[in-house]
């Protein structure tokens, strides 16, 4: 199915949406409930343990129920293409789960229970609706374009539009004051109400685009079309169970390649996310004014969205497998060129930690490309009717969301290892690593504790994805096999797989 630009320009901007939210929930939501809150340990550990268990099942849960009806095999008309009716089935999704996303980003922000409670109930429900959102939203950049052109262009928008969604991080920074929340509180609301207002109007304004593309294409089908009696081996192959389904996702091999790959992209995204307050106040704190300080943040959340868009026109003219694989590559050199530098070098310090983000946070961006065609290659290598968009990215999700949850407790763990001290409020009043009053000799092994951790995380991950990525064989000629198939211009057939 084509897509206008108008229907790129909607598409993307439902990015910008969910960006303003999650920017500020990535940035913030530790702090608040660390240094704010004053969560124990304990009660934080068990937390991200249940968010953990939930984190990565709503994913492969809402997909599988989303998506369970078209694990159908034997296209009958040798294409594998998506209906309208699949495209408003998860508009109607976004409708619904957009605005409760803007409610419940709100529960992290105003106290109103006992700190352990509130972590877990927060976290619960706004990741359950991020899901939705992010599931829906992502299948159907695989559900709107086959061309790599035209979910090149989808993928712009949502670039362009996420980039305007990132200056919610320049603001917030300058409302933000752990003394007093009153200001980043009123903040956090007009963000939720203009999120919740630009969910509703987009998906309607898609949901009537579609309505109107399915009744077009109605009128000139013939309006009214019988179904067809099935035949005894269609009926056969159509119940597919999620344990068969796991088989067949067992013997995808670029798919679990993929998966083990993005679980450490994952991981390294939210290190980053979560810490980077942290970094900057313990490396670049003395010679940061609060200005420039907002300014760092901010570029380090719209740079990856900015340079999405030059990265898409790399991946136009040498393919999405080469630039995601010189992506690693800058990020392993960066961190070793950095590593045997050391901390003192403060402005090449601070462009490090920005350009950190920006090649981690950029490679995220292409991710939705990949999958997008681990997902053509599923629908063909199991000649599924439609494509199982939201089950597929359900399924990634599964192997790899569990690297949000790992990264703020290896990175508590490893910080707490490498400067000696908990950032975590301890119970004999002692200093912990977001508070002052240390002396210069345990300033100083915290600012190399947090270097190293800022340095050796980043290698240790990318020299993990080179090797994953090395592994990765969808590109070039099985790509192009893969597309030509679900267009229905090649039988798959008489074709290897």
């Amino acid at each position: 199915m084509g897509t206008s630009t108008y229907v790129a320009m909607c598409y993307g901007s439902i990015a910008l949406f969910l960006s303003i939210l999650h920017n500020v929930f990535l940035l913030y939501h530790v702090d608040v409930f660390v240094s704010i809150y004053k969560i124990d340990k304990a009660s934080f550990w068990i937390g991200e343990t249940i968010f953990l268990l939930w984190n990565s099942l709503n994913d492969p849960l809402f997909g599988w129920l989303s998506d369970k009806s078209l694990l159908k095999s034997e296209s009958s008309d040798g294409k594998f293409v998506s209906s309208p009716s699949l495209i408003l089935k998860r508009i109607g999704i976004l409708s619904t789960s957009g605005p409760l996303l803007g409610i419940s980003f709100l529960g992290f922000w105003f106290f109103w229970t006992n700190p352990g409670l509130q972590f877990v109930v927060c976290l619960c429900l706004y990741d359950g609706f991020l899901t939705a959102v992010d599931l829906h939203h992502t299948a159907l950049l695989a559900d709107l374009a086959l061309a790599a052109k035209e979910r090149n262009q989808l993928n712009f928008y949502s670039s362009f539009f996420s980039a305007f969604g990132s200056a919610s991080v320049f603001l917030s920074y300058i409302v933000w004051d752990r003394d007093n929340m009153a200001d980043f509180q009123l903040f956090c609301i007009l963000l939720a109400v203009f999120s919740v207002t630009g969910f509703v109007i987009m998906s309607r304004t898609l949901r009537k685009h579609f309505t109107r593309l399915q009744r077009r294409e109605e009128r000139l089908s013939g309006v009214h079309i019988e179904e067809p009696e099935k035949s005894l081996s269609q009926l056969f192959q159509e119940d597919v169970t999620f344990k068969k389904y796991i088989k067949q996702l067992n013997r995808h091999t670029n798919f679990k390649w993929f998966a083990l790959m993005n679980l450490v992209q994952v991981f390294n995204c939210h290190f980053n996310s979560n810490f980077f307050p942290l970094f900057l106040e313990r490396l670049l704190g003395g010679f940061l004014s609060p200005a420039l300080g907002s300014f760092l943040i901010g570029v380090s959340f719209v740079v990856p969205h900015v340079n999405n868009l030059y990265f898409l026109s790399l991946c136009r003219k040498y393919g999405l497998y080469t630039v995601i694989r010189w992506l690693f590559y800058c990020k392993c050199v960066l961190c070793t060129v950095m590593f045997c530098l050391g901390p003192n070098y403060i402005w090449l310090l601070g462009l490090f930690i920005a350009s950190n983000r920006v090649f981690t946070e950029g490679t995220c961006k292409l991710l939705n490309l990949v999958i997008s065609d681990l997902v053509d290659e599923d629908c063909v290598l199991h000649r599924r009717n439609q494509a199982v968009s939201a089950l597929i990215y359900g399924t990634s999700a599964l192997l790899s969301k569990p690297g949000q949850t790992l990264a703020p407790l290896i990175g508590t763990s490893l910080l707490a290892l490498q400067t000696g001290h908990d950032i975590f409020q301890s119970s004999s009043g002692g200093h912990v690593l977001t508070g002052t009053g240390f002396s210069s000799e345990e300033a100083e092994l915290i600012r190399l504790g947090c270097f190293y951790c800022l340095v050796y995380v980043p290698l240790i991950c990318s020299i993990i994805q080179i090797f994953c990525w090395s592994k990765f064989t969808l590109f070039g000629t099985r790509l192009e096999w893969v597309k030509s198939v679900r267009a229905g211009t090649t039988s798959a057939l008489f074709s290897q797989v």
